[in-house]
């Protein structure tokens, strides 16, 4: 299968973001999404070690120097925003767990059909868990979209029927972006929105999870 690449997926993630909504993207492939939104489109980037209207990394150009203060929460040097606001960590998951937050793009190492989310640890010996803010953010925010390849290197799946990862949360995931599919998770529902290098049968055929077209026929 050949689908999207990493920054096709963030774009897409970008286009559907709705205009004026207060955004939080996580650490990894969510970053992207950053360089994809529109700024005549209002949208304001959280980010949980205390910033508001963040905008894209910084390059290190002439235009565009790299402040080291100015990060966000993966430690990615970033540029600001007209409005741009900087406040204690304590204050920024405040703003997350009191329900302030729109939207939430976070990585995956699985999600299940009924909406688990596990991205902190794989479980297995010598892992390193990170669970950072995902856990607030994953109860906190008011949609969670996941951006993820739907393979693992090893070829398996990582939307699947129950996770076997430790959770980071329970039925929070409302959509899925990844390189071959966009798929909205709606009662225990795969539904597919969009396929990208792949026929829906031959998806349907490598997922354990039961599929349903968007609009079906």
């Amino acid at each position: 299968m050949s689908g999207r690449t990493k920054e096709q997926i963030a774009a897409g993630v970008a286009r559907d973001i709705p205009p004026g909504a207060v955004v939080n993207l996580g650490i990894g492939l969510p970053t992207l999404v950053a360089q994809y939104l529109d700024p005549a489109a209002g949208v304001v980037l959280h980010t949980e070690n205390g910033m508001l209207h963040m905008g894209p990394p910084a390059t290190g150009g002439p235009d565009d120097p790299i402040d080291e203060d100015l990060i966000n929460a993966g430690k990615i040097p970033v540029t600001e925003r007209p409005g741009a606001s900087y406040f204690h960590h304590a204050d920024s998951f405040a703003m997350i767990r009191g329900g302030h937050i729109d939207v939430c793009v976070l990585g995956a190492f699985q999600v299940s059909a009924g909406g688990d989310l596990a991205n902190w640890h794989t479980g297995g010996a010598g892992a390193i868990p990170a669970v950072g803010g995902a856990m607030d953010l994953a109860t906190g925010a008011r949609r969670i979209f996941v951006m993820m390849t739907m393979f693992a290197k090893d070829g398996t799946p990582k939307l699947v029927p129950a996770c076997t990862y430790p959770l980071t949360g329970r039925g929070c995931v409302d959509r899925i972006y990844t390189d071959v599919a966009t798929i909205d998770l709606t009662g225990g529902t795969a539904v597919v929105r969009e396929l990208f290098g792949v026929s829906y049968d031959e998806l349907a055929e490598r997922l354990e999870v039961p599929l349903a077209p968007a609009d079906p026929v």
